[in-house]
């Protein structure tokens, strides 16, 4: 097999990190396939992951490592993980203890969609909250 057949058809797990050592991905609930977030990991993230079966992910804005839950209480359990074909971009399938992945409370990160027309406008999705991040999270995290 070829390298490029070998990373598309082959049977090893092979992630294509970008340029700054990340890959996207994307988690979804694993029982009703809602999207629930998307966010990056690097090596040490997904090599933690599938060690400890919880997600972790590559914050870029704090450079550290993050288990998902970590703070919150809201964790998500991997139930499994899936690569797209060209091993460029991750999807986990997760159960979340307490039903949130959003920091802002919301049960998914995609609470909004836009509004039908130019106006740019976005409406809620999702009309309350989980939980309150401010009783949830620390100050300053």
């Amino acid at each position: 097999m070829s390298v490029g057949s070998e990373i598309e058809e082959g049977t090893r797990l092979q992630p294509r990190f970008d340029a700054a050592g990340t890959i996207p991905c994307i988690t979804v609930d694993a029982e009703t396939g809602e999207v629930l977030m998307v966010a990056y990991m690097n090596r040490e993230a997904l090599d933690q992951t599938i060690r400890t079966g919880l997600a972790t992910y590559y914050s870029r804005s704090r450079r550290k490592l993050w288990v998902k839950g970590e703070e919150s209480g809201f964790v998500q359990r991997v139930q499994e993980l899936r690569v797209d074909c060209d091993q460029d971009c991750l999807l986990l399938k997760v159960s979340v203890k307490g039903g949130a992945s959003c920091h802002v409370g919301y049960r998914s990160c995609f609470y909004r969609r836009l509004k039908p027309g130019p106006s740019g406008d976005l409406e809620f999705v999702e009309a309350a909250k989980v939980f309150d991040p401010k009783k949830v999270y620390r100050q300053g995290s």
